[in-house]
């Protein structure tokens, strides 16, 4: 495998421990705290809009769940992954690129979901919300980078 290979490969893995991180975080709370931002809702609502759109039936229930949550999944471990492109040499800044992309993501988890029509409760319900949006987004994306760093750092890439 070459060296861009495994760098590419590197990047998708830490932008997988972001998103697992975040997804976790997400989960936890949801079970613990009534304020906790409901991502998933947005995600369900997404895609049933989606489909709706395109003449497909949306599935329900636990099976909407699970797609959002996958969904969730992949489309966040490749944006986390994007702290790992390019990085090369330059590996120790990848836990910074990584917290501002998870900043970015947080601040447009909170602003976007009700421009998008996807409405307003499961990340903005309180200023409580809206910070913990904003704070595990960003938790992920320094998960996610400094993951990478480490790998980077590591004797096989």
């Amino acid at each position: 495998m070459t060296t861009r290979q495994m760098q590419i490969l590197s990047a998708l893995g830490s932008g997988l421990v972001g998103a697992a991180v975040l997804t976790a975080v997400h989960q936890i709370a949801r079970a613990l705290t009534p304020n906790a931002p409901r991502m998933d809702v947005l995600g369900r609502r997404a895609i049933t809009k989606t489909l709706k759109h395109v003449g497909i039936t949306p599935p329900r229930g636990d099976t909407l769940q699970r797609v959002a949550l996958a969904g969730d999944l992949v489309s966040n471990s490749l944006y986390f992954a994007l702290a790992g492109l390019g990085a090369g040499r330059y590996a120790r800044h990848a836990p910074g690129r990584g917290l501002a992309l998870g900043l970015l993501a947080g601040l447009g988890a909170v602003v976007l979901p009700p421009k998008m029509h996807l409405g307003r409760w499961p990340s903005r319900a309180s200023t409580a919300t809206k910070a913990m949006t904003v704070a595990w987004y960003t938790a992920g994306g320094l998960a996610a980078g400094t993951a990478l760093r480490g790998v980077r750092q590591s004797a096989w890439v």
